[in-house]
This record gives structure tokens, sequence and C-alpha cells, in this order.
């Protein structure tokens, strides 16, 4: 099955890009993006408008309510019963968006297993580790993985009890499982890029754009609703700002400040992520509009690469 995507951080152009390239293509978006999954986080979210979902057909927006739970192997699963059924009605489907993990679970088919028993084996080796010491934990790994040891350190808790999680769920040593998931995709992925000022500059405005479009407006009705800064949804960027801002725990100006810092600091983390991944053709954004799409529409005309 074919999947084409559009990777990049925050602020770079993905959302117009997107459009004009699905209505050459033939393609409906699927966004890839762990908080547009929300009803009512739409202007801090920087959703697609309403006029431009009329234009392209967009899937997996406003599914949940912002205190519903939602998890990446949830998104898995729901954006490749999309991919199967685009591609079986003869459609392209493009994910977009700047979410890594979401991203990579799917062109890339991570495992997941039952909450239950993850946290009930992760349990047991948190107790070991206390029991009998984090070096313990690091030569249990080593036993069964010696390569996947090596590569993380003795002083990694979090990854080693993943790989003996892995290991007693699954039998097979981390390594071994990650080489194994490999999606039947014919992929194609474009990621946007702009220079370091540039992106800043664009992230900028548009953090302005966000207050003087609502955003402050938008979060008072969350609140309304009930939805406070106790869930993970309300706590994301944008809304924890302004959060603070409603209770007098920052200024409008500290507000404005907090938000176009940690949006930055957010979309230096994406380019790192999406920069491990070898298969992404990295395209400007700073290209003149048209010539962009042209060039994208040509990339995926071209490349046809298996994973």
């Amino acid at each position: 099955m074919r999947l084409m995507a559009i990777v990049g951080p925050t602020a770079v152009g993905k959302t117009a890009l997107s459009i004009a390239v699905a209505q050459k293509l033939n393609a409906e978006i699927i966004s890839c993006d762990s908080m547009q999954v929300y009803k009512g986080m739409d202007i801090g979210t920087a959703k697609a408008t309403p006029e431009e979902r009329a234009r392209v057909k967009h899937h997996l927006i406003d599914l949940l309510d912002p205190d519903q739970p939602f998890t990446v192997a949830d998104y898995q699963k729901l954006a490749k019963q999309e991919i199967t059924r685009l591609n079986q009605l003869g459609k392209n489907p493009l994910l977009v968006g700047g979410t890594g993990l979401y991203y990579q679970a799917v062109v890339d088919d991570y495992t997941f297993f039952p909450m239950e028993s993850q946290y009930q084996v992760r349990q047991k080796w948190e107790s070991i580790c206390q029991e009998k010491g984090l070096y313990f934990i690091y030569e249990q790994v080593k036993a069964i993985d010696r390569d996947y040891a090596l590569k993380v350190g003795q002083n990694d808790k979090k990854r080693l009890i993943r790989a003996l999680e892995v290991w007693e769920l699954t039998g097979e040593p981390f390594s071994d499982l990650q080489v194994k998931n490999q999606a039947a995709y014919e992929l194609s992925v474009v990621g946007l890029y702009l220079e370091r000022a540039s992106l800043y500059e664009r992230i900028n405005r548009r953090v302005e754009q966000m207050i003087s479009g609502g955003l402050i407006d938008e979060v008072i009705g969350l609140r309304e609703k009930g939805y406070d800064l106790s869930l993970n949804s309300m706590n994301s960027l944008g809304y924890k700002q302004v959060n603070y801002y409603l209770e007098g725990l920052l200024t409008e100006d500290g507000m404005l400040k907090e938000m176009k810092r940690e949006t930055r600091h957010f979309a230096k983390r994406q380019y790192t992520w999406f920069n491990k991944d070898k298969r992404i053709i990295w395209v400007n954004a700073e290209e003149k509009f048209e010539s962009l799409v042209n060039k994208v529409v040509s990339i995926w005309g071209g490349q046809k690469q298996t994973i």
C-alpha cells in the first residue's frame, strides 16, 4: 500500500502545502498530531480551518473531548485503518504533522502491548531494580540483548526496564523487535525545513496570531466546561501558558514570551527527531509556494520506496 507524508516542525507551513498537494494528487489528509484529536482545541493546535477542510478531507481530527485518554497505540490503530481504507478507495493517504512518535509508530509499525500486562511487568522490574540496584538490571539486559545494553549504557533506567518488558512480553530481544518493526508501505516522505531565523520569526508571528485570534477565549471556554491543568491536554504547549495567565501566574507579556520560547524549543526537538529518519527528503519551505508544491508532487511521482 502507498503512503505519502509531509513532516516537519511547527509553523513551517505543512498545512498549506499539504492541502495544495492533496488537491493535485487525489489525496486525503490524515492528521499526525497528538493534540488535534481533541475537540474544542482548535486555535492552539493550529488545526486546518473549516474552509481548508472543505477543500480536502481531513481524518483523525476532533475525535475526543479533552479529558479523554488517547495513546500512540490508539493513534496507530486508527491511522492504519484510514490508510488501508483510502488505498482500497483508490485515494492517496497523506500523513501530515509534527508528532514524531505518532509518525514513526505508523511508518515503522511499532509493536504495542496491552496496557495492563505492560504495567504489571514494568512494576515487577521496577521493584527488582529498587531491591537489587540498576546495575543488576543492566546485567540482565546485557545477558539477553548485549548490543542494546551497550548502546543505552548502565544508567538509563527507563530504557533498560523497557528492554526487559519487551523481552518478557514477546520472548525477543528489543533490538531484534526494532528491526522487525517494518511496515509494507510504499513510503514517500517529504520534510519541510527553514533556516533557524526564519522559522523562529514564523513561530513568533504564529503565537501572536493565536492570541489575537482568540486563544485566550478558547481556553476560558474549555475551563468553563471543567477542563483544567490536571489534564495532559490542558498542559500542552500554548494552553498551559494561557492557563497560567488566567490564574495570575504569568503576565500577558510573560505568557507570550513563554509560549514563543517553549515553541522554539519544541521545534528544535521535532527537527532532532525527524533528522534521524534518513528516508525523509528535505525541501526548503522558503521556496515560492507553487514551485514548492510542484517539487513535492514531482518527488512523489518519481519516488517509490518500500520500507
